[in-house]
């Protein structure tokens, strides 16, 4: 028994020096600290993000799997420390991204950062027309005090984040956190940082928006894709997937929102303009942009008041017709900014540009005559159904390579049809709610003509060859 004393001893001081050695050691007796010359673990980091890191080597990124280890180099986990592929930088995919001690930035670097911005020059300091930071086609969001980096939650929580989302309006910091991909609920793998549950989720939702913006979209996905965020299928009879987007999008009006090649909107506008092109001798030139106009709430508000007074006087819905029998009517006019061409969102302060001037503030009877000084059909708004006979009335004063022209939604109501000129109207002849001027007498194509400016609303900014 004896001689079992001086074995038991030593095999409880090996044990004591590797449980030392390995950083769980009681404090009783702790290990020397490491010489000055070793690298020691960074202090705490600054609120001052202007110079980045760029690690070398697996560093600790709250949420991330990255193992932890110990002033020696020991790991404490028996397999070899693996990266969280969700947490690694948006550019290099190779170095978690940077944690600033508040918030996980994107990037790992301030290089990675620059890299992106220089590879893409609508987001580095040469951009101009203020466009989003992720999408590059719709405006900023401005909330009234200041203009964001994206025009929509959906952009931000896609580049940047959680610090991304805690700046876009109605995202407040007790949110609780889910995987971003379109009707999933779970909460995002690998913590704070971090924006889906799985890679599968992440890779989805940015094939979806790879396809909506690049115009490869063929299938019935691609072609339902909400407006707003482009991310899960608009609703039936809807451009939007959601009252959230409906909601958002009408906050932001005025505006006009890029409609993706491909898209079923796309195709039914476009078609529209083709199959409406009715001059003989002239080819109907190819459609290359087509944005929705989103206008202001109040004045979508006074639209839609009007529609539904001359729905109850004349009950087309149960005709079987659109309420307030609306219809989409071409309208052509004048362009003095190169809003519609490629990048070009943004509305010019020109008073001379009636196209920017319709799509802000809608139709004006009071600029009535300004142009043509008169009217066959008296003082209205004219409209036709024929999109070659609106194309004679679009003018650019600007330098493009295309022509713009508007779709508008017009409540039609009982049309009063007529064949020939009557210049001294003011008004709809009573009992009716605009006019239908035909053709076969004064005119070769058909016009229509309401007396009202909440009667007409426009829906719709095409771009073509000219």
């Amino acid at each position: 028994m004896t001689s079992h004393i001086p074995f038991a001893l030593s095999l409880l001081g090996a044990v004591a020096s590797g449980l030392q050695g390995s950083g769980v050691g009681s404090t009783l007796n702790p290990p020397p600290p490491p010489p000055s010359t070793a690298s020691a673990p960074p202090s705490a980091p600054q609120q001052n993000t202007s110079s980045l890191p760029a690690p070398s080597a697996p560093v600790n990124v709250p949420g991330s799997t990255v193992s932890t280890f110990n002033a020696s180099g020991n790991g404490l986990g028996a397999s070899p420390p693996t990266n969280n592929l969700v947490a690694l930088c948006v550019h290099c995919q190779l170095r978690p991204k940077y944690f600033d001690g508040t918030k996980t930035h994107p990037y790992c670097s301030k290089s990675c950062a620059n890299k992106i911005k220089a590879s893409n020059p609508k987001t580095g300091s040469g951009a101009t027309n203020g466009n989003c930071d992720f999408c590059h086609n719709r405006p900023k969001y401005n909330d009234g005090t200041r203009t964001h980096d994206f025009c929509s939650k959906a952009c931000a929580r896609s580049l940047g984040g959680p610090q991304r989302r805690s700046t876009m309006p109605g995202a407040g910091a007790n949110n609780k956190a889910v995987c971003q991909a379109p009707g999933c609920q779970n909460p995002p793998h690998g913590g704070p940082g971090n924006d889906y549950c799985s890679m599968a989720h992440k890779t989805s939702v940015q094939k979806y928006r790879i396809i909506s913006y690049h115009s490869l979209a063929r299938d019935s996905l691609g072609e339902t894709l909400c407006l707003m965020c482009l991310l899960a299928p608009k609703m039936a009879n809807s451009h939007f997937c959601s009252q959230t987007c409906i909601d958002d999008v009408e906050a932001k009006g005025p505006m006009v929102l890029e409609v993706p090649l491909g898209h079923a909107t796309f195709k039914s506008v476009a078609e529209q303009f083709k199959s409406s092109w009715r001059h003989y001798g002239s080819a109907c030139p190819p459609v290359r942009r087509i944005y929705k106009i989103i206008s202001p709430p109040t004045s979508l508000a006074n639209y839609n008041a009007y529609r539904a007074a001359v729905e109850s006087r004349g009950q087309f819905l149960s005709a079987g017709r659109t309420e307030g029998n609306e219809n989409r009517r071409w309208h052509g006019t004048r362009r003095v900014c190169n809003l519609g061409d490629k990048g070009h969102t943004q509305f010019c302060s020109s008073p001379q540009c009636s196209l920017c001037c319709i799509i802000r503030n809608s139709f004006d009877l009071s600029l009535f005559g300004k142009k043509t000084g008169w009217g066959r059909f008296g003082k209205g708004i004219y409209t036709s159904s024929t999109s070659s006979k609106s194309n004679d009335y679009s003018h650019n004063d600007c330098q493009s390579s295309l022509k713009a022209i508007l779709l508008n939604k017009v409540v039609v109501g009982k049309g009063c049809k007529l064949l020939q000129d009557n210049t001294t109207l003011t008004t709809p002849p009573s009992g009716f709610d605009s006019v239908l001027a035909e053709k076969g007498g004064s005119l070769n194509y058909d016009e229509l003509v309401v007396y009202t400016n909440d009667a007409i609303r426009p829906s719709f900014l095409v771009m073509y060859e000219p």
